[in-house]
């Protein structure tokens, strides 16, 4: 699988060139947030996302854990824009003897209890290896405003939804031969090396890895705040705050002793030669929402939110360790590198 890459933005690069062609063709362009809202404005948002068996699950992972978490990643990016699902479009390719009535059997039960219609899709031959593509379709709740990345203000304060770099974790552990079945069984390999104590945490992060969960509540209730800026945290904490920030044409500061961590993660990163700190700053794939309040307003309850700094003027993106304050580069994961 790849691995977390500084700076390089290729991807951003490229997303950059085609808002400003789009901006040339004389009208706006809908991309830039985890949803396009179509028609302009709503009431729709619809999204799309891929998973590339070797990228991002490992080979021969169970077709039924697949299909479970393309769905997640993709809720995910609703949730971001405070959207409910409705409406699902797969496209599969597909090397000869893949167990295809497995994956679609769990994609539509997960459909199910998302409230996703499964509405069609494409199926395809791919000798090499499984590559399975989701359209979601999402509408807004009565009462509800979109959420974007572009209503961040100075003085807002900066949350997330959850923990930071446990996904990242797992994958490196699955990458070490670490295993997990439909029934959330995790398998450790007998030469990875890692104290009783930890073997819980492993379990969590490799089960936080393969089997992620969107943060749809929280998504809707921000969408009833009077102004909220969010995404989701797909690509790495740094990362996407650098993507929040430059929508705003704001900065931020984070306090590196703020940043939420499961129980034992650092402990475990370090067992298996792993930088908390690089992990919870770039790993990626955590799927919790990144976003942004009014200072008085707090955040939704009933969610494990934690604050992490604030909104500044922008353009630098710092983190604050140990009361000094240095530049936070946009750590995390580039899909065309």
């Amino acid at each position: 699988m790849a691995r977390p890459v500084v700076v390089g933005e290729s991807e951003d690069r490229l997303i950059g060139w085609l808002r400003r062609r789009e901006g040339r063709a004389g009208k706006p362009s809908p991309i830039g947030d985890d949803a396009a809202f179509l028609p302009p404005g709503g009431p729709w948002a619809i999204t799309v996302d891929s998973q590339i068996e070797g990228v991002h699950f490992p080979s021969g992972l169970d077709p039924a854990l697949v299909a479970r978490r393309l769905l997640s990643v993709n809720l995910s990016d609703l949730a971001a824009c405070g959207a409910r699902p409705a409406w699902a479009f797969l496209a599969l390719a597909a090397p000869p003897g893949f167990d295809a009535r497995r994956l679609f059997s769990s994609l539509a039960r997960a459909c199910r209890t998302a409230g996703v219609t499964l509405a069609g899709g494409d199926l395809a031959r791919n000798p090499e290896r499984l590559v399975a593509s989701l359209t979601l379709l999402g509408n807004r709740p009565v009462g509800g405003r979109w959420l974007r990345r572009s209503a961040a203000r100075v003085g807002d304060r900066l949350y997330v939804g959850g923990t930071l770099g446990e996904s990242a974790l797992g994958q490196r552990l699955l990458t070490r031969g670490a295993a997990m079945d439909i029934r959330r069984r995790v398998f450790l390999p007998g030469d990875l090396v890692i104290p009783n104590a930890l073997v819980p945490a492993a379990h969590r992060a490799i089960r936080r890895h393969l089997a992620p969960r969107a943060q749809l509540a929280l998504g809707v209730a921000l969408g009833r705040e009077r102004r909220a800026a969010a995404l989701d945290v797909s690509d790495g904490l740094a990362r996407d705050l650098h993507r929040l920030c430059a929508e705003s044409r704001v900065g931020a500061l984070i306090e590196e002793s703020a940043l939420p961590l499961a129980p034992r993660f650092a402990e475990l990163s370090r067992a298996v030669g792993e930088e908390p700190l690089a992990l919870a700053l770039g790993g990626g794939e955590d799927y919790v929402l990144l976003f942004t309040l009014p200072p008085r307003k707090a955040p939704p309850r009933d969610f494990p939110n934690a604050e992490i700094g604030r909104i500044t003027p922008g353009p630098a993106v710092r983190i604050n360790q140990g009361g000094v304050s240095r530049e936070l580069l946009p750590l995390g994961w580039d899909h065309l590198e």
